[in-house]
This record gives C-alpha cells, structure tokens and sequence, in this order.
C-alpha cells in the first residue's frame, strides 16, 4: 500500500471516528435532556405547590421583562416637553397663548411649563402664576440660559449649590431639563418664602446673590405676577410693557380698561 493511500485511509478513518463520537454525544445529550424533562414532569405531576411556584417565578419574571421594556420607551415620553394649548383647561390656555406671544416662544413648550406650574404650584402650596411670573424674570422662558455665577435654567436655580436636588433627575445636567429646572426651582422658592416668612421677603432670598438689585427684582416680578393672575382670569393685558409715567402710558393703560369693560361689561359689577 503506498504512503498515499495509507494517509486517505488514515483521514477516512479519523473523520468517521469523529462522526461517530458527534453521533454518540448528541444522542447521549439529547437522551440527557429527553430525561431531565421526564423527571420534571414526573415531579410537577406529583407536586402541585413546585407546579405553582415554578409557574409564579416564571410569570413574575415575563413582568418584569415587560416593565423593563416599557419603562426603557417611556423615558421618551416623559421628556416630551410641549402640550396642545387646546387640550388645557381655559385659566392654563389663557397664559399658555399670552405667554407664547410675549415671549416669542412656542405656545406648545409654554403649555407644558404652564400645566406643569400649576400641578407643582398646588403641591408646594404656591400660586402657579407666581411660578411662571419668576420664570419669565429669570430666564424670559430660556431653558438654557445661564448666568455669570452659574445661576441655570429656567428658574435660574444656583445648580452647585442645590446640585443633591437634581439628583432625582439625573444629576446637574437636568438643570437645563424645563422640567427637572421647574419642579427643582419651585422647591427653592418655596423653602426661601418659608424660611422668610412671606412671599416678599423669600423672594429676595430666592434671587439671592443672582441680582444685585433685589428690590428691583421683586418689583419686576410681582408686576408679571400680578399681569399673570389677570390673564388666567381672561382680562385683557397688553403685551408691552409701557414706560411708567409717560401720557403714552397712560393713553394706552385707559384704552385697554375701555376695551376690557367691552368684552366685560358686567365686569365692575361683580
């Protein structure tokens, strides 16, 4: 026999020994399994209460599967951050459009603040208009504006300095989240109006070192907050801010008390 065909019979044989051994253990593996199942089976069909905790681990686990895989897509959903103006009730829809058109800002975002303000405002106990009034002061409805001392976000909340407040929502990049700087901002605002003991003065500590004027500041905003709470009412308010003192200012104030007692005659009667 030559040193080739020793080699060939060589190779047959090798491959038909794996073949062999590849038969055997699959058989042998499967014939395992086709066991392991029986024996399962035989201890369920004998034991009722295994039966039924195998099954609750199961089904607990397809659970929590399922909430992993929901609450992965509603992360997406809760950083949407506008709202239909139309969907809202009609005090939040009434600011909603004024403030879009004032500040020059999408009136869907802004329906979102304002539905948000009002949901924040009633747990902390403050008036939401007051809410939105400290926002457009602070940032004008900026979500990213940022001042010189690292004031951030829409309320302007000193991040490093309430950074464990943001924690909740991811640390202090959620300042610039209109959202997290809203719900974060009003608990500020609320432990500064508790820790002075009236809206005044928690203002001032609220605006802190951010302004160098807080008189200014508190004046500026209770102005808003006050145009505010006649727009949710449905008062009519101008747009504009006009010039105290001018005999324009003036001019256009009486004019639109003439318009607004139109619209609401029965107004003054009430």
């Amino acid at each position: 026999m030559s040193a080739i065909q020793q080699i060939q019979d060589g190779v047959k044989t090798f491959m038909a020994d794996v073949a062999e051994g590849f038969f055997a253990i699959t058989h042998n593996g499967l014939a395992f399994i086709g066991l392991v199942v029986f024996c399962v089976a035989t201890l369920f069909g004998t034991r009722p209460d295994l039966r039924a905790s195998a099954e609750l681990r199961l089904i607990n686990w397809l659970q929590d599967r399922q909430n992993e895989f929901i609450s992965s897509d509603a992360g997406a959903v809760d950083r949407i951050t506008a709202a239909n103006p139309q969907d809202l009730p009609k005090q939040q829809a009434n600011l909603a459009y004024w403030l879009s058109r004032k500040y020059k800002v999408g009136a869907e975002p802004i329906s979102a603040l304002v539905a948000e303000a009002y949901e924040s405002g009633d747990k902390a106990m403050i008036d939401p208009t007051l809410i939105l009034a400290v926002m457009a002061i602070e940032s004008g409805f900026n979500p990213f504006a940022q001042s010189p001392v690292g004031a951030q976000g829409l309320m302007q909340v000193m991040t490093k300095v309430h950074i464990e407040k943001y924690e909740i929502f991811g640390g202090k990049l959620a300042a610039f989240d209109p959202m997290a700087n809203l719900k974060v901002g009003v608990t500020v605002l609320k432990d500064c109006i508790a820790r002075a003991g009236s809206l005044e003065g928690g203002l001032k500590l609220y605006v802190g070192a951010v302004d160098n004027s807080p008189n200014n500041y508190l004046n500026r905003v209770l102005a808003e907050h006050n145009r505010l709470k006649k727009v949710a009412q449905g008062q009519l308010v101008p747009i504009a801010e006009p010039s105290a003192g001018s005999v324009a200012a003036a001019g256009l104030e009486n004019l639109w008390e003439k318009a607004q007692r139109l619209v609401n005659p029965n107004e003054e009667e009430k």
